[in-house]
């Protein structure tokens, strides 16, 4: 009986120190957080999720994993799980105007405009100094053609930040839209100006230049745009080969 009684307690003593190693190396809520930063900056999506998951699992109310995770499964293109964890985080947090501004980043992504577009009123209304919701809900506005709520926007995103290289961009796109092509001009050179890496603006203004008929330029702005790794639609390049008498 003696023996058995200090085995037992030896089993128990074992079992104790197993626990109390395996908790040493178990990670926390914020070391998980933390870890999921690290992967993402890092390129690692997929991984980033994982330690976020984690993290959750732990601690189910903590926003920042949440919107951390949307930002993650975003760049993965899952749109839906995105938009999940983001009105998850909305929930714990609800004036978080980076948080409304990225829901409606994914809603923008699906199509979903007016969804977009509330979020991004959200967004504004809790913090009226952000160029980037103005642009984004411009971006939008322009989407559905109105163009007066549009321009109104992407001014003020520039007021706010006159280097905001994607604000001149769309507000390009909205000129060229109307078929004002000298303002969308001038627009997209001052991008390119601020940023001559920035490949978008080049693939817009290629198109810009089509239009005012202005062919080896635009030529040159789609070479320009596929170096920078942005494709340009292959039915525009094939209108301009033909403009240029390179296709049939």
């Amino acid at each position: 009986m003696r023996k058995s009684r200090v085995f037992l307690i030896a089993f128990l003593i074992t079992i104790g120190q197993l626990v109390l190693t395996f908790n040493c190396f178990a990670l926390t809520t914020e070391e998980y957080f933390d870890q999921g930063l690290g992967d993402a900056k890092q390129g690692n999506i997929t991984q980033a999720i994982v330690d976020f998951t984690k993290a959750i699992e732990i601690d189910p109310d903590f926003p920042n994993v949440y919107y951390n995770r949307g930002l993650a499964y975003y760049a993965q293109g899952n749109y839906d799980q995105a938009i999940s964890d983001y009105t998850k985080a909305i929930e714990i947090k609800p004036n978080d105007a980076l948080t409304y501004n990225n829901r409606g980043n994914a809603f923008d992504a699906q199509g979903m405009l007016d969804q977009a577009i509330l979020d991004y009123n959200k967004a504004i209304q809790l913090r009226p100094n952000d160029p980037d919701a103005y642009n984004n809900r411009g971006f939008d506005y322009s989407k559905e053609h109105n163009f007066t709520q549009a321009l109104a926007d992407l001014n003020k995103a520039i007021e706010l930040d006159p280097n905001h290289v994607t604000a001149y961009v769309n507000r390009g796109i909205a000129y060229a839209k109307q078929n004002d092509f000298t303002q969308a001009m001038a627009d997209l050179d001052k991008a390119i100006a601020i940023d001559p890496k920035y490949g978008k603006a080049y693939s817009n203004r290629a198109v810009v230049y089509y239009h005012l008929s202005h062919y080896n330029k635009a030529w040159a702005d789609v070479h320009k745009a596929d170096e920078l790794g942005v494709n340009v639609n292959p039915r525009f390049v094939q209108r301009l080969m033909e403009s240029l008498g390179m296709g049939g």
